[in-house]
């Protein structure tokens, strides 16, 4: 009785740090999944830059890609090709990422209200923080 006690609390650990590690690791890496393409051959593609094989056209990053890369909020000032969506810290150096300056924009005009305990939860709304049930302050505007 014993050891499946202790089979089960080893396992329901592990299942923790696991889940723990994974939600704890936000940042996406662009660096590795952009696609470039002709833009006369769409069907010419190359995770490198370089020439298309049909015509040696440069290739471009897709539209697709562009997208992706568009949709980014946050980089970090170090590795640009470090990017997440959220804020957070950059998996190769560990600074903060930045804020990208349509989203500064965003944040300059739009009243932002956050959590003292909890600066992840950002809302345009007063309220009260979902986490810790704190009043939300107004965010001060980021300078430039």
């Amino acid at each position: 009785m014993k050891t499946l006690l202790i089979m089960l609390v080893a396992l329901f650990a592990t299942t923790s740090s696991i889940m723990a590690q994974k939600a704890k690791q936000n940042v996406i890496d662009t660096s590795k999944r952009v696609i470039y393409s002709c833009p006369m051959h769409p069907d010419v593609v190359s995770n490198t830059p370089g020439k298309c094989s049909k015509c040696a056209m440069d290739l471009m990053v897709s539209k697709k890609e562009q997208m992706k890369m568009d949709a980014v909020k946050y980089t970090c000032p170090m590795h640009p090709e470090v990017s997440n969506d959220m804020p957070g810290t950059c998996s190769k150096c560990g600074k903060a990422l930045t804020a990208s300056k349509k989203e500064q924009m965003k944040m300059d005009v739009m009243k932002i209200y956050t959590c003292p305990m909890h600066p992840d939860v950002k809302t345009d709304a007063a309220g009260n923080c979902p986490k810790c049930g704190m009043k939300l302050t107004q965010a001060k505007p980021a300078n430039n």
